[in-house]
């Protein structure tokens, strides 16, 4: 297997009031987010025509969602064949987290590194073409 991670895929943090923590962002920093946060949309350096996205959201303080780490934040990053790498990693000796999930726009797998930091393993769906974007 040649690629693991091949780029970010999103950015996760807790927050004690995610109202008032988008309003600031918004404010000071240009970043409109919504109950889902924010997409980044970006095209591959190796293919213009490949669009890809990266996600900015908080989640609320008591959010379980990052366990069994205890940290507010946590990444997500893009892989390409999610089922490969996490066999691997498991065969590694990584902590595997849960079970691999799929939805519509892609496949989840969670990790743990060394310092108790959960990782969100991110296969997407790749969308056709934009052609209408250039």
């Amino acid at each position: 297997m040649e690629k693991r991670v091949t780029g970010l895929g999103g950015v996760f943090f807790k927050v004690n009031d995610r109202p008032a923590m988008h309003d600031w962002y918004k404010k000071h920093l240009g970043i409109d987010a919504s109950e889902y946060g924010t997409m980044f949309h970006w095209r591959d350096k190796d293919d213009q025509e490949k669009m890809g996205l990266t996600v900015w959201n908080t989640f609320k303080k008591d959010s379980k969602y990052f366990n069994p780490s205890d940290k507010d934040f946590m990444f997500n990053y893009r892989v390409e064949n999610l089922a490969e790498l996490m066999k691997l990693l498991k065969e590694e000796g990584v902590q595997v987290v849960g079970e691999m999930e799929e939805y519509d726009y892609g496949k989840f797998g969670w990790i743990m590194d060394p310092e108790g930091n959960k990782i969100e393993l991110w296969e997407p769906i790749e969308a056709p073409p934009a052609n209408d974007e250039k």
